[in-house]
């Protein structure tokens, strides 16, 4: 994760490149329930920013610390904020050729929120397609959600799950030591082979 930025443009079609790779993301019954809002340039991204440093402005004896961090992301050109729908899954799953047909409204049916999980394989794709571009990119939860919709016109059923914001590093303006090789556990803390 970069969280440092130079204002240098992106080549024409990043985005497209890197929505082109999360297009492609896995998602139950195909119900592709994710959607991107692209903001391209200073002029789209300023109110993204101009939300982040409201909300930094809220966050008490940290608001020094989490404005200097939108200082340092706001200069990246490209922001992508995937957007989940849980009703785009549930009017699939209603569908004839599934057997769900009378559980449009029944969420409890899901062992788990796939139209999250989905959206966050897209999102992976497109830090993945980063890498491959030789960009940086972080992820990071959304601004307030409710400011967010207002401001950019999301509708009520696309929840964020956060935003990627894409550009070329400047480690000098990182404001975050980046995590070391030594920080990541071991497979033998994640994996539990066998049994718990």
């Amino acid at each position: 994760m970069i969280r440092g930025f130079t204002t240098e443009p992106l080549p024409d079609g990043t985005a497209d490149r890197l929505l082109t790779a999360a297009s492609r993301a896995p998602s139950a019954g195909f119900s592709q329930g994710f959607s991107f809002l692209v903001l391209e340039g200073a002029e789209q991204c300023a109110p993204f920013w101009r939300l982040l440093y409201e909300q930094a402005a809220q966050a008490g004896a940290a608001a020094a610390s989490e404005a200097a961090q939108v200082d340092a992301l706001s200069a990246a050109p490209l922001v992508i904020v995937p957007l989940a729908s849980k009703d785009v899954y549930l009017k699939r799953y209603a569908q004839p050729d599934k057997t769900w047909t009378h559980v449009y409204d029944e969420e409890t049916r899901w062992a788990v929120p796939y139209w999250y999980i989905d959206t966050g394989f897209a999102t992976l794709l497109i830090l993945l397609a980063v890498v491959d571009a030789q960009l940086g990119a972080v992820f990071f939860g959304p601004p307030d959600i409710a400011d967010f919709r207002a401001e950019f016109g999301v509708p009520a059923e696309w929840m964020p799950i956060g935003a990627v914001v894409v550009g070329y590093p400047d480690p000098a303006a990182d404001p975050v030591r980046p995590a070391r090789p030594s920080d990541r556990k071991s497979l033998a803390e994640l994996a539990h082979r066998g049994h718990w």
